[in-house]
């Protein structure tokens, strides 16, 4: 049975209650790292400059507390797994989708089901839809 690490349960537990149902879920299925939810300041925007986000504080979903992102990568994977990121942004899909939760993944902006047409790619980027209050 898989289970979270000290560092993921820590990043889950300062995510949104719906992203934790999904996740936790999520974990029965497919092993996989929290790698951030909440994210203060400093955080965010040494991740805008280094142009790993396109928001600054206070912009993003993971600047709120509760966080409305998480990042997360199937374990074991490396970063520049596609293959693998896709197959997991599934399987939370599939998840959120049973839950009607609306989940917006960073490798689909857009959410049309074409990856290939993204021109930032946050593949271990999950967000709730702005629509869950």
């Amino acid at each position: 049975m898989n289970k979270y690490s000290n560092s993921s349960q820590a990043h889950l537990d300062s995510a949104h209650p719906l992203l934790r149902i999904v996740f936790i879920e999520a974990l029965q299925i497919m092993d996989h790292s929290i790698l951030e939810g909440h994210r203060g300041e400093t955080r965010q925007n040494e991740l805008f400059d280094a142009g790993n986000s396109r928001v600054q504080y206070p912009n993003s979903n993971h600047n709120t507390l509760p966080s409305r992102a998480v990042d997360a990568r199937p374990f074991p994977c490396e970063e520049d797994d596609f293959e693998g990121m896709a197959l997991f942004a599934g399987v939370i899909l599939g998840i959120a989708h049973a839950h009607q939760i609306p989940i917006r993944w960073g490798g689909d902006w857009d959410r049309d089901y074409q990856v290939k047409d993204e021109r930032f790619r946050d593949m271990a980027h999950f967000e709730l839809d702005k629509k869950v209050v």
